[in-house]
């Protein structure tokens, strides 16, 4: 298997020879999986975020996962990314590994780390951006709207061997993106208030220019060329640029699921994981059969992607898979999906890992564990202290 993903999957862009057209779908094993996550760093005492990233990464310098934890847009942003991974349970390896380690480095620097979809009181006004040109350019640019982005992510790397293959499943995948946001809704608090949303994340980040659905492509060339469009007219200087809730990674050869919230448990990022790969399993070979795969109208697509910001798993969806006119619960729809998926996920020796789904059915999504913690006591200070007891016990190997 070619390890095509480094540490960190969010640099420069890939245009070898000056044609975006360049790409590396096939170069590796279909369906091989890498997953970054983003994490706060806490303070141990108050629980605020601290801009303590150098000192994080000059404890790592020189360890053999110095290469997986790298810097984020703010100091107080940590970024873990794992190498390529066969399943999920690879994934899950590699995930309590990172965490482990970050967690390790963090306590002998009197710091705490948590992982979620924002921190729920930490204001943006007081962090600082971290020294790289890539942010400082960034901020240049958007100002106000990237000063603002105290968010933190979840995002899920699958291979595809085939670039037109990669773009119909792009396609695909706009019927799954709200699904895959009321599983992974981890930010219902904004500046110390509870927002009434499962991920007021999704609602900062949509201020972002070439963010939210993708739109719908013909093919592999015209999306290529609308890239090079916004390349030679200088609206951006590559692809990386454009941060779509699911987009075509050609460097690596990927489709990248980027809507999820970065969730506490290490479980549940394992399943969303093998979730995602079990849907580009699926949509792929659809493609392979010549099977149609259904185009939804951005209109729909986004609002139940509102919705699902909005309620989570009680989200009243569109059942847009059926065209029936009728709404249904977002956890009945990932139920009817999970049976389409299990086959697929047994396949990819991920079978264990996707019935963590169920489990976040069950118990309810990161947000709405958040919100019994604050309605216990109405302490915010609380809810950050019980996400970095989840996010650094999760770390331990099961």
């Amino acid at each position: 298997m070619k390890q095509i993903y480094p540490a960190s999957i969010t640099g420069k862009g890939f245009a070898a020879g000056g044609s975006v057209l360049d790409h590396k779908f096939g170069d590796s094993d279909p369906y091989t999986l890498g997953v970054e996550e983003e994490y706060m760093l806490l303070d141990a005492e108050t629980f605020d975020l601290v801009q303590h990233i150098d000192t994080v990464l000059a404890a790592a310098a020189g360890h053999e996962l110095e290469p997986r934890i790298n810097a984020e847009l703010m100091q107080s942003v940590l970024e873990s990314a794992t190498p390529v991974c066969r399943t999920a349970g690879d994934v899950d390896t590699w995930l309590r590994k990172l965490r482990s380690y970050v967690c390790e480095i963090a306590h002998e620097k009197g710091l705490r780390v948590g992982s979620a979809g924002t921190h729920p009181f930490s204001l943006f006004e007081r962090q600082r951006i971290t020294a790289r040109d890539r942010y400082r350019n960034m901020v240049d640019q958007m100002q106000y709207i990237a000063r603002r982005e105290l968010i933190f992510g979840l995002h899920v790397h699958v291979a595809v061997d085939d670039p037109e293959k990669a773009i119909q499943v792009m396609n695909g995948l706009s019927l799954d993106v709200p699904v895959l946001l009321g599983l992974s809704g981890s930010s219902p608090f904004w500046r110390g208030e509870p927002t009434g949303f499962s991920s007021i994340r999704q609602m900062v980040f949509a201020a972002f220019p070439r963010s939210g659905m993708p739109p719908l492509f013909r093919d592999y060339t015209e999306y290529a060329e609308v890239v090079g469009q916004l390349e030679k007219t200088g609206c951006i200087a590559d692809y990386t640029h454009i941060w779509w809730d699911v987009r075509p990674h050609p460097k690596w050869g990927t489709i990248e699921v980027r809507i999820c919230d970065a969730v506490t448990r290490v479980e549940d990022a394992v399943a969303l994981s093998a979730y995602c790969q079990a849907l580009v399993k699926l949509y792929s070979e659809r493609f392979e059969r010549g099977e149609e795969i259904p185009a939804i109208h951005r209109l729909l697509a986004n609002e139940n992607k509102w919705l699902a910001a909005r309620y989570g798993l009680e989200a009243p969806l569109m059942d847009l898979a059926t065209g029936r006119r009728n709404r249904v619960a977002l956890a009945q729809l990932v139920r009817r999906r999970l049976k389409e998926l299990e086959p697929h996920a047994r396949e990819l020796g991920s079978e264990r890992e996707l019935e963590g789904i169920e489990t976040i059915l069950r118990r309810g999504n990161g947000g709405d564990r958040q919100l019994r913690v604050f309605n216990a006591n109405r302490d915010i200070v609380e809810v950050v202290q019980e996400i970095a007891n989840a996010t650094e016990g999760a770390a331990v190997p099961a």
